[in-house]
């Protein structure tokens, strides 16, 4: 069942379904932080958000459980990070909903996304995220299948994966892999 799931080019049409989705939910939230002031210019926004994760409630418990996790919010609050962290956060989600929806190194792209929706949760934040977390996660697993349809069909060939030589690299008569000289 997994494999059929997860490497069967007969499910490419899911993960296209799957793909795009999650990559129209990504540039949606970057299209509402590019045009707010408060993340592209001064990043308050970003400031108002952390704060509110790191303050510990006196009745209950705090929005983050792990203390190294506070601790390294309340280092970028204190440096003034969330000014430019908030401008890296915006771009991010246009980049992973870009790759996402035209389907280009799909399985780095869902890692990213799933990256920061494990950060988003990690800052007490749920919303979509557990979600979206699982949807990235399935995108990663069938990294394969999921950009069939899509850029994968034809970089991934083009450029090459881990176990594979990049196509461009080869031999016209021989087909084997040329070493470029500054491996040798």
């Amino acid at each position: 069942m997994a494999r059929f799931l997860f490497g069967n080019v007969q499910m490419a049409a899911l993960w296209l379904f799957v793909r795009v989705y999650v990559g129209l939910q990504w540039l949606d939230a970057a299209r509402q932080k590019i045009e707010d002031p408060t993340w592209m210019q001064t990043g308050s926004a970003l400031q108002a958000y952390w704060l509110r994760a790191v303050a510990v409630p006196e009745p209950g418990r705090p929005a983050i459980s792990f203390d190294w996790y506070r601790a390294l919010l309340e280092d970028l609050l204190a440096g003034g990070h969330y000014v430019w962290f908030a401008k890296l956060v915006t771009l991010s989600e246009a980049a992973v909903g870009i790759a996402l929806i035209l389907g280009a190194f799909t399985g780095i792209a869902a890692f990213a996304g799933a990256f920061m929706n494990w950060n988003f949760l990690m800052a007490g934040s749920a919303s979509t995220n557990p979600f979206l977390f699982t949807l990235a996660v399935g995108m990663i697993l069938a990294w394969k299948i999921a950009g069939y349809w899509g850029m994968d069909r034809w970089l991934l060939p083009l450029l090459g994966t881990p176990w594979e030589p990049r196509r461009v690299l080869r031999t016209r008569t021989t087909g084997e892999a040329r070493v470029p000289a500054f491996t040798r």
